[in-house]
């Protein structure tokens, strides 16, 4: 198969399915993504990659407030744009900011609304995938950002860590969402859920908080709403030996102050306790606690040390595969203070051999897909070899939002 995730692939001649050009999860901005990193290391030239940023760009590029998102649409184009760190790219990226600014005021203004009714919110209001987390990645990714609307997004971040909601009466945190998991609502999942999860749920909110607090872009309450979550997280920590925090939780457990579910979760960027420790990691770094961040290095390099967990990776994908675990503990690695041990386990992770790992041979994209599995493994290679990298990963909140793009390795 000539996968579009080699070096010098070319775009496919027409748009698959409506929408894939501009998809960062699984469609062209994605590739992008991978051939800018490409173009970066010197592996292929910049015309090369110029025609994935045309393929990305050949629809009109949708600033729809209810269905743009980090992953879709305006910011994500923008965050391809951002990342490439080319002069060239200026023009454009400037009028898509300006986009993604109205976006997300017209996200902000509802999103209060909702607060001011008192109702519980739906994951893709605050989520990273679709909602004010990822719009506040791509705001602090800005060379030239709005600060005060970025204050604004952070303001209501920590309201959501703090004024609860109320679901048969009984409080729960802001975050609790009275929908499944699908962002629906279902009869399986009376009462909804809370969701600790990165991509999802609470963790997405807690990174961004971090990495801005270390950009020293802050708000009222900031420090506060940061040791919150940790502490309703911490309410739910499985382990007291090797700690562990679940992806979600049901109704009844909140409601019984108990898991009712045991056993091993799949350690995974999206759901799992890699994506779960980073966040807590940063939170750690952020606030100059040791004993917090300390805490979450230590828990990904326990599950880094057990094969139970690591059996349950089956794919080579970045969402929910080994690529994905293999980038949380390479970055996590990287500014860990008290664990050796995960700084070791991190760099043995990636050579480990990846033949019984599945992949779908027909999906090229970043979450899913070859590009994303490419893209970790050539962003390892280049760290190892002190090549210049920019921090692709901040749309993972993996690594710091700030400064996505560097002029270094661009032509």
């Amino acid at each position: 198969m000539n996968s579009f995730a080699s070096p010098g692939a070319t775009p496919p001649r027409a748009e698959p399915t409506p929408g894939w050009n501009q998809c960062l999860a699984h469609g062209a901005a994605g590739l992008a993504l991978l051939h800018i990193a490409h173009a970066r290391t010197g592996r292929q030239n910049w015309s090369a990659t110029h025609q994935w940023i045309i393929a990305m760009m050949r629809t009109p590029v949708s600033a729809h407030a209810t269905t743009a998102s980090l992953f879709q649409g305006a910011p994500a184009v923008a965050f391809v744009l951002r990342s490439a760190g080319n002069p060239e790219y200026e023009l454009v990226l400037n009028q898509l900011e300006a986009h993604v600014a109205v976006l997300t005021r017209v996200r902000l203004r509802d999103a209060l609304a909702r607060m001011d009714s008192g109702t519980p919110p739906a994951l893709r209001e605050f989520d990273l995938i679709n909602g004010l987390t990822g719009l506040g990645v791509a705001l602090l990714g800005q060379r030239d950002r709005e600060d005060e609307l970025l204050r604004g997004l952070l303001r209501y971040l920590v309201r959501l860590a703090s004024q609860p909601v109320f679901i048969d009466g009984q409080p729960r945190p802001g975050w609790w969402t009275a929908h499944a998991p699908t962002d629906r609502l279902s009869a399986q999942w009376p009462g909804g859920h809370a969701n600790f999860s990165l991509a999802h749920g609470i963790s997405g909110p807690l990174a961004l908080l971090s990495f801005a607090l270390r950009a020293e872009i802050t708000v009222d309450g900031h420090h506060e709403a940061i040791e919150t979550i940790c502490a309703q997280q911490d309410q739910w920590r499985l382990d007291t030996d090797r700690p562990r925090w679940p992806g979600i939780l049901v109704n009844t457990e909140w409601a019984s102050k108990r898991v009712r579910r045991s056993g091993t979760e799949r350690p995974s960027w999206c759901y799992g306790l890699p994506g779960i420790a980073r966040a807590r990691q940063a939170a750690g770094i952020a606030l100059g606690d040791r004993r917090k961040q300390h805490e979450a290095e230590g828990a990904l390099a326990a599950c880094l040390r057990d094969e139970r967990q690591l059996a349950l990776v089956r794919e080579n994908s970045l969402c929910h595969g080994r690529a994905g675990l293999v980038l949380a503990a390479w970055r996590a690695g990287t500014e860990a203070t008290a664990s050796a041990e995960l700084t070791a386990l991190a760099r043995q992770l990636p050579h480990k051999p990846e033949s019984e790992l599945s992949h779908p041979a027909d999906q090229d994209g970043l979450f899913n897909g070859t590009a994303g599995a490419e893209l970790v493994r050539h962003t390892v290679s280049s760290a190892l070899a002190r090549q210049p990298m920019s921090a692709w990963d901040a749309c993972l909140l993996l690594a710091p939002t700030t400064s996505i793009a560097s002029p270094e390795g661009t032509e």
